[in-house]
């Protein structure tokens, strides 16, 4: 079962981003999030929850281009229960969060946005640079004069 979750937090390291055999790019993060409280004598950190998050494809690979340790950012994504074993042998589980959208939290920051070229891969994600491509070549989509093309 997953739940649907957002959140706000801090980045607590670089992402770190390994290769499947497969080829396949996937990107771990841990965010710490916490609520902050008025007190009397001004503003306190409340308790702070660990989010480890995932993220997969092209998408684990920007993330590990853009975001860096101490980048406060907006988290959207489903909450998950993993199991696993350790090397001892116990079976343990853990939540995670698989990452749906994640960006830098803008109300304290600013940030340049540059949209990524896809390349063809066998998972599908080259559809974007062919229709771009057909586009480069459309006389109408592209003219060269002001004129149009007949």
């Amino acid at each position: 079962m997953t739940i649907p979750i957002a959140f706000t937090g801090n980045l607590t390291a670089d992402p770190e981003l390994k290769y499947l055999p497969t080829g396949v790019a996937v990107a771990s993060f841990t965010v710490a999030v916490s609520k902050r409280v008025k007190a009397d004598d001004g503003w306190k950190d409340g308790p702070t929850s660990f989010v480890r998050c995932t993220v997969w494809r092209q998408y684990a690979e920007n993330v590990a281009e853009s975001l860096a340790k101490g980048t406060k950012v907006v988290v959207i994504g489903s909450m998950g229960q993993r199991e696993y074993e350790t090397k001892d042998g116990e079976k343990r589980s853990v939540w995670e969060c698989q990452v749906d959208d994640v960006g830098p939290a803008l109300r304290n920051a600013t940030a340049s946005v540059r949209k990524v070229e896809r390349s063809k891969t066998a998972d599908g994600f080259g559809a974007f640079q062919d229709a771009k491509a057909q586009l480069e070549d459309d006389p109408w989509a592209n003219p060269t004069s002001g004129e149009a093309p007949f």
